[in-house]
Order: C-alpha cells, then sequence, then structure tokens
C-alpha cells in the first residue's frame, strides 16, 4: 500500500510549486456561504478559483508543468488540447514564460472560451467534435514536431501545481475538516488530497477529502472498485457527512465547468 512519501507527488513537490507561482497566480478569497451552512448544520466556505487568471485552477498547473522545461524544451514550444478551462490556463502560462502554445480545441467550443485562449496570446487550432479527438491530435501534433504535450491533469507537475489550493485552504480556514471538490480528471483532487493529508498528519490531524461526480457521469468509482464511494440521495453515510464533520466544512469551487479536461 501507498504511503503519502512514496506517492509520484509528495507535499515537497506541492510546496515546490507554490514557491514557483509565486508572483504568478492569484491567491484567490474564501468565502462563506449561509445557505449551504445552514443546510448542512455547519459552516461551509468556498474557495473560489472563478476569480483565479483564466478563470480556473488550471494556470496553476499549466505554469508549474512548463516553468519547468529545459530552455531547448521551450523552444520547442508546447501544445495541449482543451474545450475552455486548460487551454487558457495554458496560454496564460506560456505568455507569462515566454513561450510559443499551439492549443487544438473542438469544434463548437464556446466561443468565448475561444475568444479568450486566443487573446491570450496563443495559436488555436479547430480540430474534431470533442475534446478526446482534439486531445489525440495535439499528442499527434507533439510527436511530429517535438513540441512539449502538456496534459490537462495526468502529469506530476500538473498535480503538484493544483494542489497548491490545499495549501492556500489549510491557511485561510486552517480548522477545515472536510474538502469537497469535483472529481473531473482527478489533477485537482490528487493535488489537494497530498498537500492537505500530509499537512494533517503532521499536526496530528484528519481532513476528509471527498470528491464528486453527477451519478450519470461518475467514471471513477467502476475505475476504483476499492475506493469508498455512495449516492448522495442514499441513507447513510451521506446525511451525516458534512453535518457530522465539526467545525468547518469546505466546498472547493472553480469555474463551474465540470468537464474533464477543461
Amino acid at each position: 500500500m501507498n504511503t503519502l512519501e512514496s506517492l509520484p507527488v509528495t507535499l515537497d513537490d506541492v510546496l515546490e510549486a507554490q514557491k514557483l507561482l509565486d508572483g504568478i497566480i492569484t491567491r484567490t478569497p474564501v468565502e462563506s456561504s449561509r445557505a449551504l451552512g445552514g443546510m448542512v448544520g455547519g459552516e461551509v466556505f468556498l474557495k473560489c478559483e472563478n476569480l483565479q487568471r483564466a478563470g480556473s485552477f488550471k494556470v496553476r498547473g499549466a505554469y508549474v508543468r512548463m516553468a519547468k522545461l529545459s530552455p531547448e524544451e521551450k523552444k520547442r514550444g508546447v501544445v495541449a488540447a482543451s474545450a475552455g478551462n486548460h487551454a487558457q490556463g495554458v496560454a496564460v502560462a506560456a505568455k507569462s514564460l515566454g513561450i510559443k502554445a499551439r492549443i487544438y480545441m473542438p469544434l463548437g467550443v464556446a466561443l468565448p472560451k475561444l475568444a479568450a485562449t486566443r487573446s491570450h496570446g496563443a495559436e488555436v487550432v479547430l480540430h474534431g467534435h470533442n475534446v478526446d479527438e482534439a486531445l489525440a491530435e495535439a499528442k499527434r501534433y507533439a510527436d511530429e514536431t517535438g513540441a512539449v504535450f502538456v496534459h490537462p491533469f495526468d502529469d506530476v507537475d500538473v498535480v503538484a501545481g493544483q494542489g497548491t489550493v490545499g495549501l492556500e485552504i489549510l491557511e485561510q480556514v486552517p480548522y477545515v475538516d472536510t474538502i469537497l471538490m469535483g472529481v473531473g480528471g482527478g489533477g485537482l483532487l490528487a493535488g489537494v488530497a497530498v498537500a492537505v493529508k500530509a499537512r494533517a498528519k503532521e499536526l496530528g490531524r484528519e481532513i476528509r477529502i471527498i470528491g464528486v461526480q453527477a451519478e450519470n457521469a461518475a467514471a471513477y468509482p467502476p475505475s476504483s472498485p476499492r475506493t469508498p464511494w455512495f449516492r448522495s440521495n442514499a441513507s447513510p453515510p451521506w446525511p451525516t457527512v458534512l453535518p457530522s464533520a465539526g467545525p468547518a466544512s469546505f466546498l472547493s469551487a472553480s469555474s463551474g465547468n465540470s468537464s474533464t479536461t477543461s
């Protein structure tokens, strides 16, 4: 069984990512929610990553991934694929680092996200009818040209960058004991879990991390049968999860787009 210290991404990696991001990203605020607090019988906060540069947490991982490229890799440029959020994160990070970025987006992508990605200086190529097809083309381009492919979530540097959200949560609400977030591709969830669980262990306490997916689009439970999961409309444990969480339950929010690769 893996320990926190043996995982591909560790607390030290997230701390290093936090240093790289200093002065680059926005330290987004937390806001309390009286309505949600009343529903669960405890304090509830929102981590407002919708106020982050480029509109989501994605810029964190994208910047860390690209900042650690060698000078030769940076000269070759980067390529990515996304329906919007990751595209904007890569575009913003590439502009900050002076790296040429080519982004594949599917046909029919939301026009505001297309315009925003282009406004940050990235070259945008429309390809395919969904994100999977755009991803395949981006990988083909990377293989053909030598450009560095920046994956939206399946990369240790990206995961470490997203984990900085967890460090900020602990600094802003030190007594938090439950954090919920969308599963998506797992980059944010994995990074936050690593950072928060390791910090909690150092403090001799337990902080629960709960990933959430829509029931009709829940790919994670069947892919990991040993991971405990439950439906929100079921009998216990769901009704007791947040009310029994103690002084603070925490909801981590991004841009509201739940797409895996956006």
